[in-house]
């Protein structure tokens, strides 16, 4: 009787366990409320201002999110200063960028609320607030992230998509992280603002037969066969600051400024997704609103797991 009682009370303990487990990672759009109530208006006003500056700094910043939430999850990982750090990768390497304004961002916060708001829900409110800057949608960010004390090179490597990718490696890399191929497509939208170097598309410029002649001439005139490899080029050549579903019509158009780009209309599974964004701007801009709160819940830290770092470059 005792050992029945004894393993009832063990799997009592276990369930509630479980729960209290399931719980504690949940995310909470009030997260905030009490704590730091001024968080997001805040932010909102350091992005506006970052964006009215320069408005390819939208781009980035969503970048940063997105490169941040496929290494390891949520955490900001990304902006760890360091050697062998995810920002020294080859995917982010030189390219990465708006560090600065996540660091200014940073000590307002910190000055107002220290050591309450985590880095990592940084990012995702400043991915948010740059896409509804350049006209995109919104959405309600989930919040309660706690940031990461590690970030190894490799990881972001092994994780990141490469702009070489053919729509199977797509989709495999983002059905890693449990996202569906419609989900895929809608997030790839994200290219219909922001530029990509010349050593991104050099090859598909010179090499692939699937691109408006045109086009292939105007990129081979911003981007030499050899030498500018960081020579810029917008990736949505119609609409490059606003955040709208051009980009899709461009792929229809053979447009694709990236070989994965055009891989997403190139006669595949992801075609008749395209064919639709291209013909509903609503529909995409819904669908990447929930894809990105889907992202921004990637395997978050959460309750007394990482930590709260008072500088979102350094360990505390």
């Amino acid at each position: 009787m005792a050992s029945s009682i004894l393993s009832t009370s063990t799997k009592f303990c276990l369930l509630f366990s479980l729960i209290v487990g399931i719980a504690s990672a949940q995310l909470s759009s009030t997260f905030y409320d009490t704590s730091c109530p001024n968080v997001l208006s805040t932010i909102k006003s350091a992005v506006a201002s970052a964006v009215q500056t320069e408005a390819r700094m939208g781009a980035s910043l969503l970048r940063l999110h997105f490169h941040d939430c496929f290494v390891n999850g949520c955490d900001a990982s990304v902006l760890l200063d360091g050697t062998g750090v995810e920002k020294t990768a080859a995917p982010n390497n030189g390219s990465i960028r708006g560090f600065d304004v996540i660091d200014t961002i940073k000590s307002q916060v910190e000055t107002a609320c220290p050591g309450v708001v985590s880095c990592a829900d940084i990012l995702a409110v400043v991915a948010r607030d740059s896409v509804v800057e350049l006209g995109g949608p919104s959405w309600t960010v989930q919040l309660g992230r706690r940031d990461s004390t590690t970030s190894v090179a490799s990881d972001a490597i092994s994780n990141i998509p490469a702009p070489t990718l053919d729509l199977g490696g797509l989709l495999t890399s983002f059905s890693n992280k449990g996202l569906t191929a419609d989900e895929m497509v809608a997030l790839s939208g994200a290219h219909t603002i922001g530029q990509a170097r010349c050593t991104t598309f050099r090859a598909r410029a010179y090499n692939e037969t699937n691109i408006d002649a045109t086009y292939k001439t105007s990129l081979q005139s911003q981007c030499p066969s050899t030498g500018g490899d960081d020579n810029l080029s917008p990736l949505d050549v119609t609409s490059p600051t606003s955040f709208d579903n051009a980009y899709f019509t461009n792929l229809q158009n053979n447009k694709g400024l990236l070989h994965s780009d055009q891989q997403l209309f190139n006669g595949g599974s992801t075609d008749a997704q395209v064919n639709t964004y291209s013909a509903n701007s609503a529909t995409f801009l819904t669908d990447f609103a929930n894809a990105m709160i889907k992202m921004g819940n990637l395997s978050p830290l959460t309750g007394t797991s990482g930590q709260i770092r008072t500088n979102c470059r350094a360990v505390n």
